[in-house]
């Protein structure tokens, strides 16, 4: 979702990649949590972060809470966003609602960086 929610804040501005140190599937809840504002990802997926090369990042976001997050150079801005995974137990209303309120803390935090 973070990616899609960058790309969609910051267009050419930036070049958005996004990883993670074990990736999966897309998870179909963030693709119809972007979807209702109007942001499609259902082609995405899921990268691993040692495919991403550190000397074309300056800017790092990581949103693990209980997993491991990434290292990165020193030079590389590094932000903490430690957000729950919204993905888990519960009845589908409960999930989408916790994928909902993932992707507005996310859009949230991306308004404010200046990129």
């Amino acid at each position: 979702m973070a990616e899609g929610l960058a790309r969609a804040r910051f267009g050419d501005r930036a070049r958005v990649q996004s990883a993670g140190s074990q990736p999966a599937t897309v998870n179909p809840f963030a693709v119809e949590a972007l979807a209702d504002v109007g942001i499609d990802i259902s082609q995405h997926s899921s990268k691993h972060v040692e495919n991403i090369d550190p000397a074309d990042v300056d800017v790092v976001i990581t949103l693990c809470a209980e997993e491991v997050c990434p290292v990165f150079p020193a030079r590389v801005r590094h932000l903490a966003w430690p957000l729950p995974d919204p993905a888990g137990s519960g009845t589908e209303a409960e999930q989408r609602a916790r994928f909902r309120r993932t992707r507005d803390e996310i859009a949230r935090r991306l308004e404010a960086l200046e990129i």
